[in-house]
């Protein structure tokens, strides 16, 4: 069955944060709809073999990006890059973030401004330096990855957990501010979507483990199902839409 308001060919998606974890899954399922996809990740150590996985699997151009997106200057190069490289960029996934968890009384400056850059700084840089392509185009997709912690306290999360509450407005705010130019600005907030790559086997299967007896769905999240609402969010399927958190999360946040 072909759905068009699902088809991305001739999209160009840049997704933050990709080399593991969720936004390695919201990338295969963009470039299965038919996107090119630029994938991002501070080292090169999983996102190139994932590039390459992923490009052959679908037959999408698929390229890998080594940039720290917490830093302006490597923004703004990534970006020009994107746009040098593709001559537009439809979609923007921001998906980098990460977690410290510790009491607040023993995070370092340096951790609390980790997780504050990680988590929401990022997220404005990239969608700034975006920002001004997709208005002069008067079209675009912004996705903002936060997280379940953004609507349920968590102890020991929080200053992770402010930071992905304020994407939360920060998507609120954005998509007011650029709804008169066409431009829908969405989040997803998932819930436990562990990644053997990122947490091991043994990881992994504990919070397999874990999800059970939390999760009212009485499962974990799978990467792939974070990739499909990506996928209807950044397709003229949810051209109806803007401002909007959708949590994904097996019904922790009830």
């Amino acid at each position: 069955m072909n759905i068009p308001e699902y088809d991305l060919t001739g999209k160009v998606a840049f997704v933050t944060g990709a080399g593991r974890g969720i936004g390695k899954g919201i990338a295969q399922v963009l470039a299965e709809a038919g996107a090119d996809v630029v994938i991002n990740a501070l080292t090169p150590q999983y996102v190139e073999g994932l590039a390459a996985d992923i490009g052959k699997a679908t037959g999408r151009r698929v390229v890998p990006l080594v940039a720290d997106v917490t830093k302006p200057d490597e923004v703004e190069r990534a970006v020009a890059r994107i746009l040098g490289e593709f001559g537009s960029l439809h979609i923007l996934v921001n998906n980098l973030g990460d977690a410290i968890r510790k009491p607040l009384v023993q995070l370092t400056d340096e951790e609390l401004r980790t997780v504050l850059d990680l988590n929401f700084t990022a997220t404005v840089l990239c969608s700034r330096a975006v920002g001004p392509h997709m208005l002069a185009r008067r079209s675009g997709k912004v996705i903002n990855i936060t997280s379940f912690a953004a609507a349920k306290g968590t102890p020991n999360l929080t200053i992770y957990a402010a930071a992905k509450a304020a994407l939360v407005g920060f998507t609120r705010a954005l998509a007011l501010e650029w709804a008169p130019y066409g431009i829908q600005v969405n989040g997803i907030g998932p819930g436990m979507f562990p990644d053997p790559v990122t947490v091991g086997e043994a990881g992994y299967r504990q919070r397999v483990e874990d999800a059970k007896l939390t999760v009212p769905l009485k499962r974990e999240g799978r990467l792939r199902e974070v990739g499909l609402l990506a996928l209807y969010l950044a397709s003229a399927a949810s051209d109806y839409m803007t401002g909007q958190t959708l949590y994904l999360d097996g019904g922790l946040t009830l």
